[in-house]
């Protein structure tokens, strides 16, 4: 434990020796018990401290977690066009989701993109509101990361919502 009295400040280390771990059943597990921790996660949070709250400590945690993947993932991209290629291939590879950029503006710090098949809400039913607040926040750090500006990503379609594609508005936070 350190001074601060955090006992699980993140590292990356804390994702372990997985084929040390791991040596028979390696790095893959079902869907269902990512989203049975995720949403079990979710539940508690809510009955302690509201959705508002809960949805604040989501998008929290993936702005985290969009920084460490990149820092310790994705590496220094040269350009744009490298980077969106190097993440495409990344969440792919790692059955996280298939990205897609519809818009680019760069200069304005404007993007809209798209998540299918992802890890948060793919499948589910209809529940009438968005679910992916946790990727707002991990595409939100992943964009801070490379661009070394603030971005504000909100999830605008959503399986959850009955579109087929989570679709997000990624934009340069105004100084």
């Amino acid at each position: 434990m350190t001074g601060t009295g955090r006992k699980y400040r993140f590292s990356w280390n804390l994702l372990g020796d997985i084929k040390t771990g791991r040596p028979n059943l390696g790095p893959v597990t079902r869907l269902e018990v990512y989203r049975l921790m995720q949403y079990t996660f979710r539940d508690i949070l809510e009955q302690e401290f509201g959705t508002e709250k809960t949805d604040e400590i989501f998008y929290r945690a993936g702005l985290l977690a969009g920084k460490e993947f990149f820092a310790n993932v994705v590496g220094a991209p040269a350009d744009l066009n490298e980077f969106v290629s190097t993440l495409q291939h990344l969440l792919m590879e790692m059955s996280i989701g298939i990205l897609r950029v519809e818009m680019a503006d760069p200069k304005k710090g404007s993007f809209i993109m798209t998540v299918s098949e992802d890890l948060d809400c793919s499948g589910l039913p209809e529940a009438g509101f968005g679910v992916c607040t946790y990727d707002e926040g991990f595409i939100a750090g992943l964009m801070e990361s490379f661009t070394g500006e603030p971005f504000d990503v909100r999830e605008i379609d959503c399986w959850c919502t009955g579109d087929r594609t989570c679709r997000f508005t990624v934009n340069r936070r105004s100084r």
